[in-house]
């Protein structure tokens, strides 16, 4: 039997791991090995994307693109003609539905455009309204944003994370958001009108 051969049937079966390198060297090694790591789990969380919410959100956009089709997109204008109408029963179909229904079928950005149908006087207020409400649809329409479902996702990790069904966080994350876009609304709605006053040469609709 050669030498080699002792030696390799004298060895251990599970060699105790080399010790880490210490120093300069040791700690550029530990860069090294956290920075793919960052790149690992970016990795990781896309992998996660492409076999869960990236479907869910073509399924979704699929679905209100064809629910515009049958409603017509024409309707949707009406609406937002409708609402525009001065009145103070208005003011929750300003603020509150007309928003809903921009980032519901045109999802951000384009549901700011809906804005064209109300007087100047009104499209700050409405801006303020529809930009706020971006977010809080996330929890049950997550195609309305589908760029920035990662706020929801923060907002969602407490409750994962307690194994408990994020189904209600969802709903009372949509109905705050009424309440606050609708709050909103009318409070730069106010402060547009008290700021045109002192402003002579502002042009109000």
């Amino acid at each position: 039997m050669s030498l080699a051969s002792t030696l390799l049937l004298a060895a251990p079966e599970d060699p105790a791991p080399p010790p880490d390198p210490e120093g300069v060297l040791g700690t550029l090694a530990h860069w090294a090995e956290n920075f793919i790591a960052i790149f690992q789990a970016g990795a990781d969380t896309f992998v996660a994307l492409l076999t869960g919410i990236i479907p869910l959100l073509i399924v979704l956009l699929t679905a209100v693109n064809a629910l515009i089709k049958l409603v017509g997109p024409e309707r949707i204008d009406s609406f937002g003609a409708f609402a525009a109408r001065p009145g103070f029963i208005y003011l929750p179909l300003r603020y509150m539905v007309l928003p809903f229904l921009s980032v519901f079928f045109l999802t951000n950005p384009m549901c700011y455009t809906m804005g064209r149908f109300l007087p100047e006087s009104k499209k700050p207020a409405f801006y303020d309204a529809t930009v706020s409400f971006v977010h809080p649809i996330l929890g049950l329409f997550p195609h309305a944003n589908a760029g920035e479902y990662f706020v929801w996702a923060g907002i969602a990790a407490g409750i994962t994370a307690q194994n408990l069904p994020i189904g209600d966080l969802a709903v009372r994350y949509l109905l705050v958001g009424l309440v606050v876009i609708f709050l909103r609304g009318c409070t730069t709605e106010i402060i547009f009108r008290i700021m045109s006053r002192r402003t002579p040469k502002a042009q109000v609709a």
